[in-house]
């Protein structure tokens, strides 16, 4: 691929208790950095921006597909965190911040891209070339646009701002009337190769937990996606490893992977808040597939998966535990399956929707989906069970202006020709564009169960969206919550690092059937509240700190009159 490098200009919890963790963590530091290997030879430099006697104006993008025109040369304009050519951001702190950081590498975006040169220019492959940049956690925003064009072939300019991605930390989050801490240290973008390491101690109602995470989305220069997590618990332990090429574009045509995990842990039940009982979970669970696909056609993508997954659940009492045990029953299954998904190509790009100051892209067509297992005894599962999955979602109207996004899901299983664990979810998301800087938005959470397993019972409560209320405060086997808010989006922008916004919310919900362990549901519950949104623009990720005072209007005497939120989300 020829590529053509801008001028400088366009730059702009405790130790692990088993000491041989640190062994494969050595070595996958050394893979992520052999794998990417050197940074590839730019072919020649240039200013994407400069004019050549003879060039034309560049034609629209339907006059040039039109026209037939070949992608010719390929700019990458990588700009650093802070744009030191602004009065605003010309600081020394800003500009030790650019030297420290690496910018990322140009065969990391190149990888990432749809489009080479000799290709046809195709205005969708440089929009979805975009999203798929847009969902690194590195990059801020991205732009990819036409600059010249000559004798039928057009040159494209690759626009990206990274992000600081070097993040030791200590955070303090509050939800539902309980504290958690973490400390963590973590690099999303290791040498500008992509790579994200971290290590973290984690303080929270549930455990104490040290791990350690690396990440991998483009492995040897691939779509593969290589993600492994361990993690010491105070209750137990989890290792994950999963290996993964998805299908990554529309017009994909394959995808394989295998995920394995192996979990401990301590789980409870809950009544108006409180801990009422507990038992130990282990799991042990190991899936292979593979997909395939004719890749976009008309408008539409149908893809097809088949593969094979063992799931090995245990339950047993805590040793020595303080509360009354109550165990769901074992299950273990190993079947294979098939599914089936087709969806639509319709997605649209906006700002501040769930975001603040940052472009989002929605997808608004049709997603269908089907996936169905046959477990047997034969072959080693506890009982005989069909597995399925079914769901669908759309987007009606125009996100920019007015919109409504729907989806549902319908899961469960048929052991022994009987219904378990039947459950039926629906959500809907309604946004309504009032000016510029407000926006209405109400959101819609509801599920419908049957027979459920007792580890998959329905919760609601402050950390579920019921702010005004402690978390995990009422339990049964179906919900229904609705959230009405407020949105402020202003132009405050302190010391250039936070977007600032504002929000009035309301929240109504309640569950029904019997919890095991408590009292029969309080019925509806509602609360009202205003917060404030913290949109940072120059760290990585792209979560939203939540600050909250909400008012429960309902409740039992002993929930506080006011409650206290603090919290990092991946929305407004």
């Amino acid at each position: 691929m020829q590529r053509v490098k801008c001028q400088p200009q366009c730059y702009a919890r405790t130790v692990m208790r088993d000491s041989l963790i640190a062994m494969p963590v050595v070595i996958l530091i050394g893979l992520a950095l052999v794998s990417v290997g050197p940074a590839s030879v730019l072919a020649q430099t240039g200013d994407p921006s400069a004019s050549n006697a003879g060039e034309s104006a560049i034609p629209s993008a339907a006059e040039l597909e039109s026209q037939g025109a070949i992608i010719g040369k390929i700019f990458f304009d990588k700009k650093n965190v802070f744009d030191t050519t602004q009065p605003g951001e010309n600081k020394s702190l800003f500009r030790l911040a650019n030297r420290l950081h690496i910018v990322t590498r140009d065969s990391v975006i190149e990888q990432q891209l749809l489009f080479r040169p000799g290709d046809k220019y195709s205005k969708r492959l440089l929009e979805e070339s975009e999203r798929l940049l847009r969902r690194n956690s590195y990059l801020f925003d991205v732009k990819i646009t036409p600059v010249r064009f000559e004798n039928g072939v057009v040159d494209v300019n690759v626009w990206t701002r990274d992000l600081w991605t070097l993040m030791p930390g200590f955070s303090v989050s509050r939800s539902g009337g309980e504290n958690r801490s973490r400390v963590s240290i973590s690099e999303r973008n290791l040498v500008g190769t992509g790579v994200t390491l971290k290590l973290s101690y984690t303080d929270n109602v549930d455990r104490n937990s040290t791990s350690f995470e690396y990440l991998d989305r483009n492995v040897g220069n691939s779509w593969a996606t290589a993600f492994v997590k361990v993690a010491d618990n105070s209750d137990g332990g989890t290792t994950l490893v999963s290996l993964v090429r998805p299908f990554y574009a529309l017009d994909s045509r394959w995808s394989a992977g295998t995920v394995f995990l192996d979990n401990e842990r301590i789980d409870s039940f809950y009544d108006l808040g409180n801990r009422v009982a507990e038992y130990t979970a282990e799991t042990n669970s190991l899936s292979l597939y593979a997909g395939w696909s004719a890749g976009l056609s008309g408008g539409w993508v149908r893809r097809w998966t088949a593969g094979v997954v063992f799931d090995d659940r245990e339950f047993s009492a805590v040793p020595d535990g303080e509360l009354p045990a109550l165990l769901p029953d074992d299950r273990r299954l190993f079947y294979p399956f098939i599914s089936y998904e087709k969806l639509e190509d319709q997605f649209e790009t906006t700002s501040n929707r769930d975001m603040i100051g940052r472009t989002e892209d929605f997808f608004m067509g049709t997603r269908l989906s089907a996936r169905l297992g046959w477990a047997d005894e034969g072959f080693g599962s506890d009982r005989d069970a069909l597995l399925y999955t079914f769901s669908a979602s759309r987007g009606f109207g125009a996100i920019k202006k007015k919109a409504l996004i729907l989806s549902s899901v319908l899961s469960g299983r048929i052991d022994d020709g009987d219904s378990a664990n039947t459950q039926l979810g629906i959500g809907a998301r309604y946004y309504n564009q009032i000016t510029d800087k407000r926006l209405f938005i109400t959101t819609i959470e509801g599920s419908i169960g049957d027979n459920l397993d007792l580890d998959n019972l329905v919760e609601l409560g402050g950390d579920s969206g019921l702010r005004g209320y402690p978390l995990r405060y009422q339990t049964g086997d179906s919900k229904f919550l609705i959230t009405a808010e407020q949105r402020y989006f202003t132009d405050w922008y302190p010391f250039k690092l936070f977007r600032v916004g504002g929000a009035i919310f309301a929240d109504a919900g309640r569950t029904w059937g019997s919890n095991p362990v408590g009292e029969p549901s309080l019925g509806w519950l509602k609360d009202v509240g205003i917060g404030l949104r913290l949109g940072p623009t120059r760290a990585s990720g792209r979560d939203i700190i939540h600050i909250d005072v909400a008012f429960p209007l309902d409740g039992d005497s002993s929930i506080d009159s006011v409650q206290f939120l603090i919290q990092s989300k991946r929305s407004f």
